[in-house]
C-alpha cells in the first residue's frame, strides 16, 4: 500500500498488506481481548478515553499533518478534526455510563429491566476524508460499550490507520481492542466481513460498497450500519440576507475541500432572489484561496486522488453538456496535484449528473425553484437522504417545513455537521442506523430484557 501525497503526487510511504494468517491472528487476538475488555467496568473503559483525548492534545501538531498529507485536507481543517476527536472521547467518557445504564421497565414483574451488553468484535470499514474523526467516531461509543473493534481503513490512509491503533494502545488500551487492519483488496475485505467470528459491521462510504458489505453480511445475519453518501440540499427561502447566506454558502460547499458526504452540493434558491445568490456566491467561491494545503492561508486543497479529481471533470463536463452554464471554474488547475478549481454551475435540473449523482469536490449545483413547495419537492428528488440545510428567517414556517425534509437531519440557518451530541446517519440510499449520541452508542449492543419474578 502507497500513501501518496495528493498535493505533490510524491510516495511518502509503503505499507506491506496484511497477509490473511496475520488477519486471522488479529481476529483471534480481538476474540480474546473481548471476553474481558466486556466485563471491563465502564469507568474503567471510559477513563482510557480520557487518557486518549490528553494524548491527541499532546499528538495534535503531528497527527494534524500526518492527515493533510496523506489526504490533502488543509492543515487547520487537519486540527480542527483532532479538536473534534477529543472532545467525542470526552464526552462519550462523561455520559456512556448514563447512555448504558441499566434501564428499570414496568412488567407484572417484581422486578424488570433492561440492560445494554455488547455485541462482540465490530468491523469499521472507513472512508479516507476524515481519517482519524471517521475511525474514532464509530470506536469511541463502541469500545465504551464494551465491544472491541477491527478497523479497515481506506488504502490511501494506512498511516492515519497504524496512527489511530497506536493512540489507543498508548493510551493503555488492552492489545486486541483495536487493531487496524492494512487491507487494499476488496476480496480480501469481504472475506473478513463473512468471517464467523464477527458480531456486526459498520461502513462509510459508497453504494456501491454498501450494498457488497451489508449483502454478505446478511448472509451471516451479522447486524450492520451503513452512511453511504449523499447529495445534501442548500434550500434558500425568499426571506434570507443574501450576503451572509453566500458566505455560508461557500463554507458549506467546501469544507474539507468540498469532499464530505454532508457538504452542501444541490443549492436550491427561490426564484425571485436566484440572480443576486448566483453573484453572491460566486464571488464567494471565487474568493477561496485554492493552494498548498500546508499554508494556514489556503481554503482549498487538493483533492485526495487523481481518480477522484478524474471523475469530478467528468460530473461537470457531463452536467454542461447537458444544458447547465458554468459560472467559475469547471478544471484542474494546472501543475503538479490533484487540485480542482472551485466551481460554479447553474440551471441545474433533474436528470442532470450534478443534481443526479453525489459530486465530491468543490463543485456547486445552482437549482431554480418558482416556489417553497417546490424547492421542498426539488430537495427531495434524489435517492440520498443524508443531510439539508434549510435558510429562512420565518423560524415557524422552518419546523414545519423541516418535517416534509427526507433527511437524517435537517439543519435551520446552519450548515450540515455532525456532533456526538447528535444522532448521525441518513435515509433512503445515504444508509442506516445511527453513530454518534445515545442513539448511537446503542446500536451494537444486545438491548437485554431482565424479568424477575
Amino acid at each position: 500500500m502507497k500513501s501518496i501525497n495528493p498535493a505533490t503526487e510524491e510516495v511518502i510511504g509503503d505499507y506491506p498488506e496484511h497477509t490473511w494468517e496475520q488477519i486471522e491472528k488479529a481476529i483471534a487476538s480481538a476474540k480474546q481481548a473481548f471476553s474481558t475488555w466486556r466485563f471491563t467496568p465502564i469507568d474503567q473503559r471510559c477513563a482510557l478515553l480520557r487518557k486518549t483525548a490528553d494524548l491527541l492534545r499532546q499528538r495534535r501538531a503531528t497527527l494534524a499533518p500526518l492527515m493533510t498529507a496523506e489526504m490533502g485536507k488543509t492543515l487547520t481543517a487537519s486540527e480542527g478534526e483532532i479538536d473534534k476527536v477529543i472532545f467525542g472521547c470526552e464526552y462519550f467518557a462523561e455520559h456512556a455510563p448514563k447512555f448504558l445504564a441499566d434501564q428499570p421497565m414496568p412488567s407484572d414483574a417484581s422486578s424488570s429491566y433492561v440492560r445494554f451488553d455488547p455485541l462482540g468484535i465490530v468491523l469499521a470499514i472507513m472512508p479516507w476524508n476524515f481519517p482519524i474523526w471517521q475511525a474514532l467516531r464509530f470506536a469511541v461509543p463502541a469500545l465504551a460499550a464494551g465491544n472491541v473493534v477491527l478497523l479497515k481503513h481506506a488504502p490511501n490512509v494506512p498511516g492515519c490507520a497504524l496512527a489511530v491503533e497506536k493512540l489507543l494502545l498508548d493510551a493503555g488500551f488492552p492489545r486486541g481492542v483495536f487493531t487496524s487492519l492494512l487491507v487494499a483488496e476488496n476480496a480480501i475485505a469481504e472475506r473478513i466481513v463473512a468471517h464467523p467470528a464477527l458480531a456486526a459491521i459498520t461502513l462509510t462510504g459508497s453504494e456501491r460498497a454498501g450494498s457488497t458489505v451489508a449483502s454478505i453480511a446478511a448472509k451471516s445475519l451479522k447486524k450492520t450500519v451503513m452512511e453511504l453518501g449523499g447529495s445534501d440540499p442548500f434550500i434558500v427561502l425568499d426571506d434570507v440576507d443574501i450576503p451572509s447566506i453566500a458566505a455560508s454558502a461557500a463554507e458549506a460547499r467546501c469544507q474539507n475541500n468540498g469532499e464530505s458526504c454532508i457538504a452542501a452540493k444541490r443549492f436550491i434558491v427561490h426564484q425571485s432572489i436566484a440572480s443576486q445568490f448566483e453573484e453572491a456566491f460566486t464571488a464567494a467561491m471565487s474568493a477561496l484561496k485554492i493552494g498548498d494545503p500546508m499554508d494556514r492561508t489556503t481554503k482549498v486543497g487538493p483533492l485526495a486522488r487523481l481518480d477522484l479529481l478524474e471523475n469530478l471533470r467528468r460530473q461537470v463536463d457531463a452536467t454542461i453538456a447537458q444544458g447547465a452554464r458554468l459560472l467559475l471554474g469547471g478544471h484542474r488547475r494546472p501543475g503538479k496535484g490533484f487540485f480542482f478549481e472551485p466551481t460554479v454551475l447553474t440551471d441545474v435540473r433533474p436528470g442532470m449528473t450534478a443534481f443526479e449523482e453525489e459530486t465530491f469536490g468543490p463543485v456547486a449545483a445552482i437549482i431554480r425553484a418558482k416556489a417553497v413547495d417546490e424547492a421542498i419537492q426539488l430537495a427531495n428528488q434524489s435517492r440520498y437522504g443524508l443531510g439539508a440545510s434549510l435558510w429562512t428567517s420565518d423560524l415557524d414556517r422552518a419546523r414545519k417545513l423541516s418535517a416534509r425534509i427526507e433527511a437524517g437531519g435537517v439543519f435551520v440557518n446552519g450548515i450540515v455537521k455532525s456532533d456526538p451530541r447528535l444522532p448521525f446517519g441518513g435515509t433512503k440510499n445515504s444508509g442506516w442506523g445511527r453513530e454518534l449520541s445515545e442513539f448511537g452508542i446503542r446500536e451494537f449492543v444486545n438491548i437485554k430484557t431482565v424479568w424477575i419474578r
